[in-house]
This record gives structure tokens, sequence and C-alpha cells, in this order.
């Protein structure tokens, strides 16, 4: 076992020594010892219900042989910190969690893990670690939040928190109508309701495989998730004397399938960003071009919010990702899965049990994916959009752009009346390495719904998007301004066009012009130049590669 290393031998005195004095017998030194990577914190939602889970991990754990060990893993809520400067760390945040959890489980030799995780960077993160580290190991996702109730209405995170910013400001709303409306969006413990970042990464680790089948939906507050986190610690240790590692299972079919998966479910554009990054510590080629072919296979089979009405529960009752694998059918390849069951098994013992939830292939909402990457002269190396959200009638725009470097500036635009229809917002200067960290742009995305104006205007930005956005919000235009991307070049009143249909974005600019423009161009001065992300924005990568830091 690996952990022998520091508990075998004569040598290992003074570290026996040490382990004994955490309370581990002498018997148990003969176990495997598998890790607990636990991110339970009080600050998020998705997290704070986590502890007994862990409780139900480390039993599982030591009914299947093995000695469980728990370490802390910290994390960043980005809807407490969306819209203001703390938002420059959570991008960031994925890359520090890897780091992490990598650091504790070869350094303490540990024979397996269990990553206990739940959101938008801290799934990321976890599973990069996994990848990287290729030790045994199992994924437990802690589950959706319910969805919320007020005045007999469903209610949830976006449409009822942030979305009403401009409900208010238009005066549809009162303060006392406001209030309710925050107390009643979430009303306990789990990932926000709708197929935001944090859920599609969840639902995205089961079709991987390195989750049990029903992990990424089943609820957060349900018996039901304590019994996967039992069986999940258990299976551990069954990795472990299997010698199962994670790149048996992270294979390039197996990331085709979880992208044909996010396509189908309608998913977060930023999974855009973490699955390459995954993909890339498990030494396998999945890139923006994988979602760009396979979004136009994959037929998109569910209505999640923010784009429709359906919550994650509704998902979950209907079948969850098993049931949503076997409506894939034989799109997806038949891969290897932490549960030892393969994805044909999986697909045969599901059950559909709300086809209008998750539709057949033959009755699709949409016939390609939920997300699409762009091209053009504006975004030579991609953008993403999340297609499924955006209204049939706003698929083809062109605008004037009204340009801003930074969310704030825009944010006060859009809150102060300055913005009009037909308007394309840029938003810049908000990628990996201008923002640093590429902050989401969900406060501004919803004012403009809030506001009505969703069918008015568009938004582009070299930033990034909450999974919650809908309209016509494309991000993660590459190269970005701080990159020297013609997104820098934008000036104010250029016209723009968007065909997602074609999967283009253009500056409608001449060469002439541009060229004259790029030789006076210079880099808006960072925003942040002192820290840990002054180094961050030294070495992260383009968003078109994942947002990862190079080794150099």
């Amino acid at each position: 076992m690996r952990s022998d290393e520091t508990k075998k031998g004569i040598e290992r005195a003074g570290n026996r020594a040490l382990i004994h004095a955490c309370g581990v017998t002498r018997a148990q030194l003969e176990k495997p010892f598998i890790g607990i990577a636990n991110s339970y914190t009080e600050l998020i939602p998705g997290h704070v219900g986590m502890q007994p889970l862990a409780a139900a991990i480390s039993k599982g754990i030591h009914a299947g042989g093995g000695v469980s060990f728990e370490f802390g893993i910290p994390g960043v809520c980005d809807g407490i910190v969306m819209g203001h400067s703390g938002m420059h760390y959570s991008l960031a945040s994925r890359e520090l969690i890897a780091d992490m959890v990598e650091s504790v489980v070869v350094a303490h030799k540990l024979d397996g893990v269990v990553l206990l995780t739940n959101c938008d960077k801290i799934t990321p993160g976890m599973l990069m670690a996994l990848a990287r580290v290729n030790v045994p190991g199992i994924v437990v996702t802690a589950g959706p939040m319910l969805g919320g109730t007020h005045r007999m209405v469903r209610r949830a995170l976006v449409r009822d928190g942030f979305e009403a910013t401009g409900l208010r400001r238009k005066g549809d709303i009162d303060d006392e109508e406001l209030a309710k409306m925050e107390l009643t969006a979430c009303p306990g413990p789990g990932a926000c309701q709708g197929l935001y970042t944090a859920n599609s990464m969840a639902c995205l680790t089961e079709t991987l495989g390195v989750s049990l089948p029903r992990c990424g939906t089943a609820l957060a507050v349900g018996a039901e998730k304590v019994r996967i986190a039992y069986d999940s610690g258990e299976r551990a240790v069954g990795l472990v004397r299997e010698d199962v590692k994670p790149r048996d299972i992270m294979t390039l079919a197996a990331f085709e399938n979880a992208v044909r998966m996010d396509m189908a479910l309608g998913g977060s554009t930023n999974t855009a960003l973490h699955i390459p990054a995954i993909a890339r510590e498990a030494e396998v080629d999945c890139t923006l071009d994988t979602f760009d072919r396979l979004s136009q296979e994959t037929p998109h089979l569910t209505n999640m919010r923010p784009g429709g009405e359906t919550f994650m529960e509704d998902l979950d009752a209907a079948g969850g990702i098993p049931a949503a694998m076997k409506q894939l059918g034989e799109l997806l390849s038949d891969c290897a899965t932490v549960s030892g069951r393969t994805i044909r098994e999986i697909q045969a013992e599901a059950e559909v049990f709300d086809d209008g939830i998750i539709r057949p292939r033959s009755n699709p909402y949409h016939e390609k994916g939920g997300i699409f990457v762009l091209h053009g002269g504006l975004a030579p190396d991609g953008a993403v959009i999340k297609q499924s959200a955006v209204k049939e009638e706003m698929l083809k725009f062109e605008g004037r752009a009204r340009v801003f470097d930074g969310e704030e500036p825009a944010m006060a635009a859009i809150l102060g009346g300055e913005i009009e229809k037909g308007d394309v917002i840029v938003v810049r200067y908000e990628g990996p390495r201008g923002g640093p960290g590429m902050r989401e742009m969900l406060s501004p995305t919803s004012a403009i719904v809030g506001l009505g104006m969703d069918k008015d205007v568009a938004l582009i930005t070299d930033g990034r998007f909450s999974g919650g956005t809908k309209g016509v919000c494309v991000g993660h235009i590459s190269p970005e301004a701080a990159s020297g991307g013609p997104i820098g070049l934008i000036e104010e009143g250029d016209t723009i066009r968007i065909d997602v249909t074609e999967r283009l974005i253009d500056l409608v600019v001449d060469d002439a012009t541009l060229e004259e423009r790029r030789k006076n161009w210079k880099p808006v001065e960072p925003k942040i130049s002192t820290g840990w992300l002054a180094r961050y924005a030294k070495l992260v990568g383009s968003a078109a590669g994942g947002a990862v830091l190079s080794a150099d």
C-alpha cells in the first residue's frame, strides 16, 4: 500500500508514533488509509450540510475495512462574492483547491481518497487533483437545494434573488416584497436549484464515472444522499484493493460522455473551462473544440432553469443522470465507472419516470446541444454561449457597442438607465489575466432580465457567466483584452454581429481601422497587483484552454 511508506519498517518508528497520536491502533496500521477531503464550511449553503455526509463516508470506509482521515478544504461561494472584488478569487481558488488536495494526499501517502464537494470551483478543483495524483478515489457531491415557495410560487436563487434587483429598480416590487423573496429563494442547504455551475458539475462528475449513480442529483436534505455517501466510503476501499485508479476511469471517451451530457442537459458555460482543465490533468485531449463538435451532434433534452422551469429536484425525481444516460442511448460510450458497473449497465438498469422532464432524442427541446462555441473576428480562439437559454428571436443580433473596462461601470450604466434597445454591452479586461480571475457577470445579466431588457440587448465579455445567466450573453471571448485580443480594440458605437445559429461573433470594422487601433493599443493596468492574485495573473492561460496555470 502507498501508506506503507509512512508506517512500515524500523526507520518509521517516529512516523508511527505520530500516527498513533491521532488515535490509530496497531491493528489499523494494516488497513488502507483513506482520506476524506471535506470542503465543509459555514460560508456556503451548498456545504453547510456536509458534516453528516462526512460521518457517513467515514462509516463506509471503516465498514469496507479501511481507516478514514478527514482533512479540510476551503471554498468560495460564487453567489455571495458576486458583483464585487471578492469574485476575483473564485475561479483562481480552483487551482488552490487542486494543489491542497494534491499536497495532503501525496505528502501523507494516502492509499485512497473520497472528495466531499459541491459548489462551483470546489468540485472542478477536486477533480483536477484526483486526475493529477491518480490515487484511487471517488467523489461525493453534496446535492442540490430544494426549491423555495412564496405566494404559492416556486422560488430559486437567480430569478428570485439576483433578478429581483431589476424588478425593484423598475418599481415592480417594493422593499418588503424584495425581502420576502430573499428569505424564500434559498430555503436551506444545497447547491442552488437550477442547472447552474455547481449542479452542472455534479451531473458531469457522475457521467464521467467518478461518482456513484444518482449522486449528481440526490438532494442535499435527503437520506438518499447519506446512503450514497456511506456507499461511496465503502467503495473507496474497494477501489484501493482492486487498484482502480482515476485515469482508468477518466478516459477520452468518458470525458466525451460528460460533454455530451452537458449538451443534453444544457449545463453552465463554466463547464467549458472546467472539463478541459480536468482533462489536462488526466493527460487527455478534451478541448473547447470537443465542445464545439459534440454540441452539433447531441440534442438538448431537458428544460432546466435558468432557461426553463424545471428544478434539480424534478430532474432527480424523473430518474436523475442514469435516466438521462438512458435517453442518450448509444451516443454515450460504454465506459467503466467507480461503481464497478459500466455505462451500458447503468443505462440498462435506469428508468425514465417522466419523459417530459428528460425527453427522448426523438423529441428534444433543441436539435443541438445547450452550449455553442462561437468564432469570428471578435473571438479568433473561441467564445461560449448557453444557446439553450436564448430566446429564438434573439439567436441573431446586431447592435451598437457600449464599451466598459470592467464590470462595475457596466452595472452602473445598466441600473442608471443608460443602456438602450439594440445595444451590445461590452465588458472587457475581466478575463483570467485581466481580471484577474475571470469574474462572473451574473449581476449585470440578472439586472438586464429584471429590467425586462433581455430581448433588447446583448452582453459580451472576456470574463464569464454564472450558470444562472440567460439571454444573448457571450463569454470567454479569447484572446482576452489584456492579452491583446480584438475585444480590446472595440470602440464605443462600433457594430457587433452575433449569429448563434451559425456560431459567429464579429466586430463589423474594416481591417485597416483595426490595424491602426492595434498600433495605438495599450493594456489597462491590472486591477490587482498585490497578493497571490498578482502571481496568478502572470501564470494563468487563456479561457480557451481552461484558464489553467502554466508550470513556467
